[in-house]
């Protein structure tokens, strides 16, 4: 953070991170530097899971590690097409980095992940950029079982965060009445189906068809609107950068 500040006051338009762990290639930074600066993307990040025959040659702690945190990253961030959210090696675009509130972006293994939530609230295009980790002898210091706890906590915080920004502050559509929806329906369904199970254990009796029925579809229906509710979310990844609508704009006005 502190070199995209130096970077922003610097005049830079197109700021590269890349790792000091000799793992990943500066003659890529091309690859990552040209969709932001056609206009297609926000942000890009590297992605070491494209080729299937190199990830052969990644350690199997790494994999399963990374495989568990991109399906965490996607639901927090809200970046389905993404995966690799850890991934060090990003380029940004200078009017989106500006926007960025470094102040509250967390330190350390958490940095990368946290940046791609503050990106969807800013609805900025990511894009991930295909690359081969070079791995030799050295030790990763990410310990799994030290972090994961930490990661889902600040993935829920996240989470919540981004429904609330995204479906009830900044905007409303069916899927913020989904949600709800879904929770209370699936919430009762299985609350009252629950205790009327625990009931009839109790006392030996077998419920009646009614009973069954009005546990069964309370769940099915919260289940259908919460799928509605991924569905929706699943689609509205952002799709037009924002720094290239700034540049029509100041295209137009200086016209």
């Amino acid at each position: 953070m502190t070199g995209y500040k130096s970077a922003i006051e610097d005049g830079m338009e197109i700021l590269v991170k890349i790792d000091s762990d000799g793992q990943m290639d500066p003659s890529l930074i091309l690859d990552f530097v040209e969709p932001i600066f056609s206009g297609e993307a926000d942000y890009t990040k590297g992605n070491r899971f494209f080729d299937l025959e190199k990830i052969t040659e990644m350690p199997v702690i790494r994999l399963f590690g990374n495989a568990v945190l991109s399906l965490m990253c996607k639901i927090s961030s809200g970046y389905w097409n993404l995966f690799d959210p850890t991934n060090g090696y990003t380029a940004i675009h200078a009017d989106v980095a500006r926007r960025l509130p470094f102040e509250k972006i967390s330190q350390r293994y958490f940095f990368e992940t946290d940046i791609l939530f503050r990106l969807n609230t800013l609805r900025a295009v990511v894009v991930d950029i295909p690359m081969d980790a070079k791995y030799g002898d050295e030790v990763s210091n990410l310990k799994i079982s030290k972090i994961v706890g930490e990661f889902m906590v600040k993935h829920a915080r996240n989470f919540f965060k981004r429904i609330f920004y995204n479906y009830y502050l900044r905007d409303m559509s069916l899927a913020s009445i989904e949600l709800p929806v879904g929770i209370i329906f699936l919430i009762f369904g299985l609350l009252y189906g629950g205790g009327h199970w625990i009931q009839s254990s109790l006392d030996g009796i077998s419920n009646t068809a009614g009973t069954v029925m009005l546990s069964a579809l309370p769940i099915i229906a919260g289940i259908q609107f919460l799928l509605g509710f991924v569905g929706h979310d699943v689609s509205s990844v952002p799709v037009r950068p924002i720094h290239q609508r700034r540049r029509k704009l100041c295209v137009r006005s200086e016209s």
